[in-house]
């Protein structure tokens, strides 16, 4: 199981195309921009309860090595580098991890870059393993959570985000947010997104329990916010059973 693709070559081609301005914030992956301080939040106030921190603390997650999966060029990877962790990112696009060693390279960042199928690249011991907007792009979700928990350390902890599959969803993120621009056409694929239902099951089967999902939702004045609304995307964390 751990070795079965998961990389779907057309959303590693798509991604790929798009790592030239993946850390302009006005460009093609804005809204990943103002997503990220959403997701860091929950992931910040998730690594202080799983290891019982100081929530002032400036580098929580030192003496820690995490692992990003489905990097894109370092949004997440960056931060979590600053907060202390030694972290090894992976992406399945050879364009993303190119601007990704070149972004961390300028901000004197020292974070292990890895262009490949997670499952065959031997990764192990992680404290923490992160793979936020992935599940969706995957060829074999099963797989790739398999793959996911093979890499976590015992006592680790993993996050993970995924737009939901609902109405709400179809209408606000496909058909809305590529057809006025918001995000490039065809990153989305609705009858991929996975429930709260079918992640939690996938989680099971490979020994992991889920937390309650919290919602990540949008409004004219708040933008961007965790929420208890799961309509359009949702983030939580998973840890080892018992």
């Amino acid at each position: 199981m751990a070795n079965a693709t998961t990389i779907r070559e057309s959303e590693a081609a798509h991604f790929g195309s798009l790592a030239a301005d993946w850390w302009d914030p006005k460009g093609s992956s804005a809204m990943l921009h103002k997503l990220n301080p959403v997701r860091l939040a929950f992931l910040r106030e998730a690594v202080d309860h799983h290891w019982r921190g100081d929530s002032r603390a400036i580098r929580p997650l030192s003496g820690k090595k995490a692992l990003d999966v489905g990097c894109g060029a370092g949004l997440l990877c960056e931060p979590l580098a600053r907060l202390g962790a030694a972290v090894t990112g992976v992406d399945a696009a050879e364009e993303n991890i190119a601007a990704a060693k070149s972004h961390a390279a300028g901000g004197g960042l020292a974070i292990d870059y890895r262009c490949g199928e997670i499952g065959a690249l031997g990764l192990s011991g992680f404290d923490l393993v992160t793979a936020l907007e992935v599940i969706e792009h995957v060829a074999d979700k099963p797989a790739f959570i398999a793959a996911l928990a093979g890499a976590l350390a015992p006592g680790g902890l993993m996050v993970l985000s995924c737009p939901n599959r609902t109405p709400q969803s179809k209408l606000l993120l496909v058909e809305g947010a590529e057809r006025l621009g918001m995000v490039p056409r065809g990153t989305h694929h609705w009858s991929d997104f996975a429930t709260p239902d079918e992640l939690r099951e996938l989680l099971a089967d490979v020994g992991m329990v889920m937390s309650e999902p919290k919602g990540i939702s949008w409004s004219p004045t708040r933008g961007l916010h965790l929420s208890v609304d799961l309509a359009l995307n949702y983030i939580v964390t998973a840890v080892a059973a018992g």
